[in-house]
């Protein structure tokens, strides 16, 4: 253990053990969480040593191994939803079977009717057929009702018949589509006696399950190399004149009878469902991925030393550095935030859905409209509070040993994939503008938005005349509550004033967007504010965690506070003073949480077969291993490369040359 890091936990007054056992949801979760890893760390199948050097091919390869050992596993010890999911997050990849876990599944589970789900579901969860979601097309993605793959209903055999009528047409980026799966839930026009019903769910067989090659209309394949994630084959997906029965339509909400009868669904947006499970989930992936890498560059920013204080001291921790503090602690916050968000919009979700279950359809536009915004809030934030981590590891993190590549390619994607951040924070947007025209009183709305009951422009200003003032959770959430109100009500004056000169209703929505972006932005972020305050009161902790818990909350709100101090002081309702009171209050919080910077990143509990950094090491022997890592290098089996006897000996000229 680096001496270093052994004296950064030594001198902790906190229970580390405490604080995981709440980020986890329970001592009961952290236990069956880390039971699941031993068996994936455990076992030489799932073993993530050296992948950093594989080929996109051999990456591939080795995933799809893992994907059929886990199949196994999964098979062998039959785990709940709880166990299964901690059990795919220990594998550290992304494998070319995730999406059918993701989507296929959920899809039969959510959009099925019962003899629908007893045909698909048992195989589908044995992996004996293999499912992908084909939604996105190469012409359309966030905008579903663009979508122009038909599935035009014959009457006279009972059938749909699949096509892909345009090149924009064919189904694009559907991980797993390329060369794993077998079948797909394929999103499709609906077509009855030429009359167009929108989008509906199809189950569409892809490939022989006795050889494996595509069956007969189908053309399909890998759509080549991304930014990361290449151990999924995304792939392409044509269709000319495939027959399908009319049993494999997704009946659960909309269904088609026999002689092409149509029966609606209760509310249009019931088949969205999947995709709110996934926004939702991605709250908690991008809280995820941001504690993976702050966790790396915390434990490297101690090790790593700079310049000396003194000029015959030793050089310093590049973390006792306030500019090296102000750039991580507030992505330790951030991190703790979103896990915080995570847990809690799952628990919305599932509360959610199972009112849904049961025909009360009140909670699904406020979840519609939360699970797109946090998505799009949380994705954001993480991949900003990534990039920042990796500049504050130097040259370290444009290593592929560093770890945080890695983190960052795999969690990258979630700004674009289940709908384009912009495309969905405007969907909350439309939900805020609803909302407020409608000047509902309080006691008509859910708690995060009872603040577009409050009249504008406010009666009163910011109260803090004193530093520890600005530290009231109280006061801190009244400011993000003004800052939204303000931004709503902008870009509804913004709105309102261009249909006013005789715009339609889109063009007025176009040119006020970039407000409701800002004004969405703002209001997810007083959400996950509020959520962490929640989390935090609701939470069984020390004194001391809870005063550091506390302060990771007052930095998740000040820091930002102090970043885009502009938007707070519009009209007046904070002064440039109160800004500056704001800035001096976040560098204090800097000197407490830096004290217990490496064991709230400890916290998270990765381990180092889950992390897969030589930098972010437990033990903090960060050099030996970082030597060690490079001499694997396939570069490095001989002394004088290929390179040097095809190319480079034309160049180079011998000792006794003449110059």
């Amino acid at each position: 253990m680096a001496s270093e890091l052994s004296q950064e936990r030594s001198r902790s007054s906190l229970d580390v053990e405490q604080l995981t056992n709440i980020l986890d949801g329970g001592a009961s979760v952290t236990k069956i969480r880390r039971e699941t890893e031993a068996i994936v760390f455990s076992d030489p199948v799932f073993n993530n040593e050296d992948t950093y050097y594989l080929s996109t091919e051999e990456q591939f390869m080795r995933d799809t191994e893992k994907a059929v050992h886990f199949t196994k596993k999964i098979n062998q010890l039959k785990p709940d939803p709880v166990q299964t999911r901690y059990l795919r997050r220990a594998l550290n990849t992304v494998l070319p079977v995730s999406v059918h876990f993701d989507m296929f599944v959920p899809n039969l589970e959510g959009q099925a009717n019962e003899k629908q789900k007893a045909q698909w579901l048992d195989v589908a969860k044995k992996l004996e057929i293999i499912g992908a979601y084909g939604q996105t097309e190469m012409g359309h993605g966030t905008y579903i009702r663009g979508l122009e793959t038909t599935a035009t209903y014959d009457s006279t055999t009972q059938e749909f018949v699949l096509n892909s009528p345009t090149l924009t047409s064919l189904k694009w980026w559907p991980g797993g589509l390329g060369h794993t799966s077998t079948h797909a839930v394929v999103i499709a026009r609906l077509i009855i006696k030429d009359k167009d019903y929108g989008i509906h769910h199809f189950i569409v067989p892809l490939r022989d399950l006795e050889n494996h090659k595509p069956l007969p209309g189908i053309t399909l394949g890998d759509i080549g190399p991304k930014f990361g994630s290449f151990g999924i084959d995304n792939g392409f997906l044509k269709m000319n004149n495939v027959r399908i029965p009319r049993d494999n339509m997704l009946m659960g909400h909309a269904k088609v009878d026999p002689d092409g009868t149509y029966t609606k669904p209760s509310h249009e947006r019931l088949s969205y469902g999947t995709m709110m499970l996934i926004r939702t989930g991605i709250v908690s992936l991008s809280a995820d991925g941001l504690s993976r890498a702050v966790t790396i560059a915390t434990r490297y920013s101690i090790i790593r030393r700079q310049t000396p204080a003194k000029p015959d001291g030793p050089e310093v921790k590049i973390l006792d550095y306030v500019t090296q503090q102000h750039k991580l602690l507030p992505q330790i916050a951030n991190a703790y935030a979103l896990r915080m968000a995570g847990s809690l919009m799952k628990q919305f979700y599932l509360s959610s859905t199972s009112e849904i279950s049961k025909g009360v359809l009140t909670s699904l536009p406020v979840l519609h409209a939360t699970s797109a915004g946090l998505k799009a809030f949380s994705s954001e934030m993480a991949c900003h509070g990534m990039e920042i981590c990796r500049l504050a590891c130097g040259g370290m993190g444009y290593s592929l040993a560093s770890g945080i590549p890695y983190v960052y390619m795999t969690t990258l994607p979630a700004q674009t994939y289940e709908g384009e951040n912009t495309v969905l924070y405007l969907q909350t947007a439309r939900f805020l503008r609803k909302l407020y025209s409608q000047r509902l009183p309080q006691s008509q709305l859910s708690q995060d938005v009872k603040y577009l009951a409050s009249d504008y422009p406010p009666q009163k200003t910011w109260t803090p005349r004193k530093l520890d003032h600005v530290l009231d959770a109280d006061t801190l959430v009244e400011a993000y509550r003004q800052r939204a109100m303000r931004l709503v009500s902008r870009a509804n004056h913004m709105t309102g004033a261009a249909l006013a000169k005789g715009e339609d209703e889109m063009t007025a929505w176009n040119l006020a967007s970039v407000e409701w972006v800002r004004a969405a932005r703002a209001h997810c972020h007083l959400s996950v504010l509020q959520m962490f305050l929640t989390a935090i009161n609701s939470a069984t902790a020390s004194a001391n965690n809870q005063k550091i818990l506390t302060a990771l909350c007052n930095l998740f709100a000040l820091h930002r506070i102090a970043e885009i101090g502009g938007e707070f002081q519009l009209d007046g309702y904070m002064s440039s003073n109160q800004i500056d009171m704001v800035q001096d209050q976040v560098y204090k919080l800097l000197v407490l949480i830096r004290q217990e910077a490496v064991p709230l990143v400890d916290a998270f509990d990765y381990k180092d077969e889950l992390l897969c950094s030589v930098a972010g090491r437990y033990d903090g022997d960060v050099y030996n291993h970082l030597y060690q890592w490079a001499l694997k290098s396939p570069r490095n089996k001989s002394e004088v490369h290929p390179a040097y006897h095809q190319y480079l000996k034309k160049l180079i000229k011998p000792p006794n040359a003449k110059l």
